[in-house]
């Protein structure tokens, strides 16, 4: 692994000598991993322009060399196969796996300490690189318990409502849009689904847009995409070269 050590000191302490030098990491080669849950995701620093952010200051401030960027977008309650991807560059390569915040890496505390416990790749956290194993174990399972407690709670309502008579959806179900529909047609619903499809396409761009520029054919990039586990609108749907095409259409990339 290409890691150096240097010793920074503290100039002008209180009692005119020396201060206590920290160790701190210098890292040369870095091998990147951010991860969505969905690709509307933006909210507290979540999104992937937020974690692109994060990993970049990072990056900037080490003068370190990017060797690989992997990105996906999963539940971190399921496989992820960037990250496994990454990992394995990482460790190829002899260089730092960079990720943007711990709770991306994962959901259970158990995934996330077992990737600190791995002698083979050093894993650094860009939003708390200075953390020691001890403290990104606290953390990670602070925020397995912040997960739980989060669901728990979202399952209580729900029944509680339900028991209450509620119904979830939307009132009435599906009857007042059948009957908006049969009254004005469906001028609303088509540009509903533009800005979805636009709101979609935005999204996209941090994904497709690096592929463009390597100068990747629409079906080499649609190959990529399925590699790289980046889902499609459609759940479990799969990338083809027309869906790729139509998608740089309206980036107009």
């Amino acid at each position: 692994m290409t890691l150096d050590f240097w010793m920074f000191c503290t100039h002008n302490p209180p009692n005119g000598r020396m201060g206590d030098c920290v160790l701190l990491l210098e890292v040369t080669k870095v091998v990147t991993y951010s991860r969505v849950s969905r690709l509307s995701q933006g909210e507290n620093g979540l999104g992937m322009a937020a974690q692109e952010k994060l990993l970049a200051d990072y990056i900037a401030f080490h003068g370190a060399t990017v060797v690989d960027r992997f990105k996906e977008v999963k539940s971190g309650l399921k496989e992820r196969p960037a990250l496994k991807k990454a990992i394995a560059k990482a460790k190829a390569t002899g260089s730092v796996l960079l990720c943007a915040k711990l709770d991306r890496v994962g959901r259970r505390a158990s995934e996330v300490l077992t990737l600190l416990d791995r002698s083979d790749v050093k894993v650094i956290f860009a939003d708390s690189p200075h953390a020691s194993s001890l403290q990104l174990g606290i953390m990670a399972v602070v925020a397995q318990e912040e997960a739980r407690a989060i669901s728990a709670r979202t399952k209580a309502a729900l029944a509680a409502a339900v028991a209450r008579g509620g119904k979830l959806g939307g009132p009435g179900g599906a009857a007042p849009l059948v009957a908006h529909i049969a009254q004005y047609g469906n001028v609303a619903a088509v540009a509903g689904a533009e800005k979805k499809a636009d709101e979609f396409a935005s999204e996209m761009r941090a994904f497709i847009e690096p592929y463009v520029l390597q100068g990747l054919t629409s079906k080499a990039i649609a190959k990529r995409l399925n590699s790289d586990g980046i889902e499609t609108r459609r759940k479990n749907g799969k990338w083809h070269e027309t869906t790729v095409r139509r998608l740089r259409e309206r980036l107009a990339i």
